[in-house]
C-alpha cells in the first residue's frame, strides 16, 4: 500500500462508524491515507486495537482515558464540535494495568488521548484534581513503555505544561491545537509536536500559529467523526478527508503542497516509530 498521507488522530473506533467502518477505512487507504484510531476510554481503546489487528499495515491505535471521562458529565454538540451528538460521559477510574496490557501491543503507537480539559466552567476543584491525577498516571505509563503521548488539552495549556515540565524522556503531540504562538512556545521548547484538523479550512484563527510552528513539528488529523473540513462540512468526517487539511496547511504557510505533504508524513513516521511505504 502506497501511503502518502496520514490521519494521526481519528475515531473510526467510535459508534458513528459502526455501519460502514470497513468501507471508511477502505476509502482512506484507496486515497493513500494511513490512520491512527485514538482511544478515549476502555471500550474505545480496546476497539482501536481490535481494528488495527485486522490490517497488515497503515492502521494503528492509541489507548488512553480522555479527561472528560474522568467524571460523569453532559456534553452537547456545541462543546464537542460539528458532527458530534450530545452524550453523557460515564466516570471511569484509570486502571493502569489494563491500559498497560493494551499499550504494549505492537500496533499501539501512543498513550492517549489524555490530558486536561477545563472547557466546562462548572468543573470543580475535585474534578480538576482527578484529571491531573489521571493525566500523571498516563504520562508515567508512556514513560514506562517508551511510547509518546497523544495529548488532549483544552483551556488548560499552562496547567498541562506545568505538569509535563516535571517529566523527562517523554514525547508528546498536542492534538487539535487551538492555542496561540505564545501558548505553543513552551511545548515547542520541550520538543513536542502539534496537529491540526479540518477546522483550519473554514476558521482563520489558526493561521498565525500554523505559520509560527516549524513544519517539522506539525502533523495532520481529522478527529473524525467531528469537524469535517470544507468542502464536506455538515457531513460526518472521515480519515480520507485529511488530504484537505494537508492542502490547507500548505496554503496557509504559502509552501509547496508536495513539500508539506512529504514532511508531515515523515514527521508522523518519526514521532510514532512507524514506516509507511510510498
Amino acid at each position: 500500500m502506497n501511503y502518502r498521507y496520514i490521519d494521526i488522530h481519528t475515531h473510526t473506533n467510535f459508534a458513528a462508524f459502526e455501519g460502514d467502518r470497513a468501507e471508511a477505512i477502505r476509502r482512506a487507504q484507496e486515497a493513500g491515507v494511513a490512520l491512527i484510531n485514538v482511544g478515549t476510554q476502555k471500550d474505545t481503546s480496546q476497539k482501536a486495537v481490535e481494528i488495527a489487528e485486522k490490517y497488515e499495515n497503515g492502521v494503528y491505535a492509541t489507548v488512553g482515558l480522555h479527561p472528560i471521562h474522568t467524571a460523569k458529565s453532559f456534553h452537547n454538540e456545541e462543546e464537542i464540535g460539528e458532527g458530534g451528538k450530545e452524550f453523557t460521559s460515564h466516570e471511569e477510574q484509570f486502571d493502569y494495568e489494563y491500559y498497560k496490557k493494551l499499550a504494549i501491543h505492537t500496533r499501539v503507537v501512543a498513550i492517549g488521548e489524555c490530558g486536561l480539559d477545563f472547557y466546562r466552567q462548572d468543573a470543580g476543584a475535585a474534578n480538576v484534581r482527578k484529571q491531573e491525577e489521571v493525566f500523571r498516571k498516563q504520562i508515567e505509563l508512556a514513560i514506562e513503555i517508551k511510547k509518546p503521548l497523544m495529548l488532549h488539552i483544552r483551556k488548560a495549556y499552562k496547567e498541562a505544561y506545568d505538569i509535563l515540565k516535571s517529566y523527562t524522556g517523554i514525547a508528546g503531540n498536542l492534538h487539535f491545537f487551538s492555542g496561540t504562538p505564545e501558548e505553543a512556545r513552551p511545548f515547542l521548547d520541550k520538543g513536542f509536536s502539534f496537529s491540526f484538523t479540518g477546522v483550519i479550512t473554514f476558521a482563520r484563527s489558526y493561521d498565525s500559529v500554523i505559520c509560527y510552528i516549524p513544519l517539522n513539528r506539525i502533523m495532520s488529523e481529522t478527529d473524525a467523526p467531528f469537524v469535517a473540513p470544507a468542502p464536506y462540512r455538515g457531513k460526518r468526517n472521515e480519515p480520507a478527508y485529511v488530504i484537505e487539511v494537508v492542502k490547507k496547511i500548505a496554503e496557509i504557510r504559502n509552501e509547496d503542497h508536495e513539500t508539506v505533504r512529504a514532511q508531515l508524513l515523515k514527521n508522523a513516521e518519526q514521532f510514532f516509530g512507524i514506516s509507511l511505504a510510498r
